[in-house]
């Protein structure tokens, strides 16, 4: 997944474009996230609303959970433009994009069993995922799975040197390589 355009932020201060290999590195790790992130939909009336989310990294798209019912899936059921949020170590990334519900049952598949490697133990059924819990925000089962494939992404290193770039996709789609 390789970016069509990058701009510096930073170059104020003289500093470097973040490269787009280090933005995905802490994607791909999604480990040790230094808070939890944040889903940002857009209500019928125009108003804002964040909400914090159980996000995974998989195959260049940032994948989301929640309940039919939430306020965050009316939302995106209304308008599927929205931001993601996320604190990795060392940098702070925006993704922008529309979410998409996925109802494949092969990246169902694959995302329940990711989800199941960072202990939620949760499974496919009738297109969506379904345990005995999930967290609070998610609203009650079943839970749709939300796919948003990043069309600009704001990325904040928060380690020294510093810097700030924006990286844009294809349409939300990944450029090739």
């Amino acid at each position: 997944m390789q970016p069509i355009e990058e701009k510096n932020l930073a170059d104020l201060y003289s500093l470097e474009p973040i490269p787009w290999a280090r933005a995905l590195a802490a994607l791909e790790s999604m480990q040790a996230q230094e808070h939890m992130p944040f889903l940002a939909t857009v209500r019928p009336d125009g108003r804002p609303h964040v909400a914090a989310v159980g996000a995974m990294w998989d195959d260049g798209a940032m994948y989301v959970v929640s309940g039919p019912g939430t306020r965050k899936s009316r939302n995106l059921a209304h308008n599927p433009a929205c931001v993601v949020a996320v604190a990795l170590p060392g940098i702070v990334l925006e993704i922008e994009g529309e979410a998409r519900r996925v109802t494949d049952d092969d990246t169902l598949q694959r995302l329940v069993r990711r989800y199941n490697e960072v202990g939620w133990p949760a499974h496919v059924e009738d297109r969506a995922f379904t345990h005995d819990y999930s967290a609070p925000s998610a609203g009650p089962p079943p839970w749709w799975l939300y796919e948003i494939r990043p069309r600009t992404v704001f990325g904040v290193l928060s380690d020294d040197p510093g810097g700030a770039t924006r990286w844009r996709f294809d349409d939300g789609a990944p450029a090739a390589p």
